[in-house]
């Protein structure tokens, strides 16, 4: 696990990318929030609070990271963010769901062995 104070590069530029408006949702992204009933301006504005979860410097697709993030009611959102390889735009959100309590430890920051 990652400790939660911890920003990483990847994270830092998103959260850039997220603030200036440079985002692109994936339609796999879009097909993931309808399901489990999350809106896109709750992750985008939420961004700021994100905290890391996992860091995936050298995924073959680009950069990417998992991070907690939490909608209007407080609860978990794990959302997939990255940019594509070889590039420095857009951050794309790859996919956001409702981490399961039976697979995450109870602050959904780590996962359960």
């Amino acid at each position: 696990m990652i400790n939660s104070t911890y920003m990483s590069k990847t994270l830092r530029a998103i959260i850039d990318l997220v603030t200036s408006h440079k985002v692109r949702i994936s339609s796999h992204g879009y097909d993931e929030l309808a399901a489990d009933n999350i809106f896109v301006r709750e992750i985008v504005s939420g961004i700021a609070g994100a905290i890391l979860v996992e860091d995936y410097p050298d995924y073959p697709k680009g950069r990417c990271v998992l991070v907690l993030q939490r909608d209007h009611e407080d609860k978990p959102i794990h959302v997939i963010w990255g940019i594509p390889k070889g590039a420095s735009a857009p951050a794309v959100l790859v996919t956001a769901y409702r981490p399961d309590p039976k697979l995450w430890t109870p602050d959904f920051l780590g996962r359960k062995t």
